[in-house]
């Protein structure tokens, strides 16, 4: 291989990936967990605040307040992050196998970024304050001039980032602890954070409100490049892509991350609950447990989802996935897509300025998640339909295009 790219010069930059080069678990992942990301993204349009939640849950709300902090707020967009660094590392090695070059691999890479950002900031002003795909944007482009072409020796540094950081969670997780058994019984709620643009009146209000909020919820989530880099350093190993082989890493991997997320969620998932009462302080440490421990949840559903791609693939007979998990990765193959879809989604039915479902139903929680599977089974259905006739999501198709150009 060497004598080879010595001997002749780098080719064209490689086109985005075929479906045959494709491995289930991470279409699979992306797929489902899009139901996680339409919860908690409703919840927190139907409420007008951040994390979303009923203040005075009762009856069943009460069971789905706590379900919500411990699997899904804070918990579901750290394994897309995981996927992203996952596919940084993909792409460069369809350009590398191509013979493109290093340099042809950076500059798809630079632009595909880049291209995120502005994708990210039309987002922000026209439907979600909360987007991500701005801050996956400045992170790839980091991530793809400082250390994606690192040796193995810097790739190892993430594994003691991580080791810190369940030392760090253990040590909030102390702090939590204390203020639970040395503080008087209280009437706090979980403590929350207003969305202007999510209260604004109209719809043009709205847009400046997002225009002054996207860039610090922006850098607010920049710091997940650490489980970007989580998921290149699985990439290098091709932990989902085989699977069977990493079978023990997958099942270590998924009991002790999911362990932590959820056990970091479920002390402010109860107070929402309404199940255990508290004073101020304490509710305040109990939501800085569960904001540091939800990180966990990326590389922990992520490990799942490849376990339960290779039972599935052990279970069926034949090469063709069945009707359910072929939607789901159809899904997860037009992920931008269906997290876009679900952007617009919010506003027409729950901004106050549009239907306002939440106000008008008399009952935000159970709009919200009536909201969120409806939605999300729409994009399953269109993600197969769209898939049946082989065609890619309409964003997938812009972002392919203006990153790789008409070829």
């Amino acid at each position: 291989m060497t004598a080879i790219t010595q001997s002749h010069a780098p080719g064209p930059a490689r086109g985005p990936v075929r479906r045959t080069e494709r491995a289930l678990a991470p279409d699979l992942a992306r797929g489902t967990m899009l139901l996680f990301i339409a919860l908690a993204n409703a919840a927190v349009a139907a409420f007008g605040n951040q994390p979303g939640a009923e203040a005075s849950p009762h009856g069943w709300e009460r069971g789905f307040n706590l379900a919500m902090f411990v699997f899904v707020h804070a918990r579901a967009y750290p394994m897309f992050a995981v996927m992203f660094g996952y596919g940084l590392v993909q792409l460069t090695r369809r350009q590398d196998a191509q013979g493109a070059g290093p340099g042809a691999a950076r500059s798809v890479l630079l632009r595909r970024n880049a291209w995120l950002i502005a994708f990210g900031l039309v987002h922000a002003a026209l439907l979600n304050f909360g987007d991500f795909l701005g801050a996956y944007g400045i992170v790839g482009i980091l991530f793809t001039l400082l250390l994606l072409r690192r040796g193995e020796r810097v790739q190892r540094v993430v594994l003691w980032l991580w080791g810190w950081m369940v030392v760090y969670v253990a040590v909030v997780a102390a702090i939590a602890v204390y203020h639970a058994t040395n503080s008087t019984s209280g009437s706090a709620a979980v403590p929350t954070d207003g969305v202007d643009s999510l209260t604004a009146p109209d719809y043009a209000a709205s847009v400046a409100d997002r225009l002054g909020e996207w860039p610090i919820h922006t850098l607010t989530v920049l710091p997940f490049i650490v489980i970007v880099w989580l998921g290149a350093w699985g990439a290098r190993r091709g932990v989902l892509e085989d699977p069977a082989r990493h079978r023990r890493l997958l099942i270590r991997t998924a009991v002790i991350a999911l362990g932590i997320a959820f056990a970091g969620g479920a002390p402010i998932g109860l107070v929402s609950a309404g199940f255990v009462h508290v004073d101020g302080a304490t509710a305040d440490a109990f939501l800085l447990l569960y904001e540091v421990s939800g990180q966990f949840g990326g590389p922990g559903y992520v490990a799942l989802f490849g376990l339960l791609a290779l039972r599935l693939s052990k279970a069926r007979s034949d090469a063709r996935p069945k009707l359910p998990v072929a939607a789901l990765a159809a899904l997860g193959q037009r992920s931008l897509s269906g997290y876009l879809f679900q952007s617009l989604a919010w506003v027409l039915l729950l901004s106050p300025f549009t239907l306002a479902l939440g106000e008008r139903t008399g009952s935000p929680t159970l709009t919200a998640c009536l909201s969120a599977v409806f939605v999300w089974l729409a994009t399953v259905a269109g993600a197969h339909l769209l898939q049946r006739r082989s065609l890619p999501g309409p964003a997938e198709k812009v972002l392919r295009r203006l990153t790789y150009g008409p070829r």
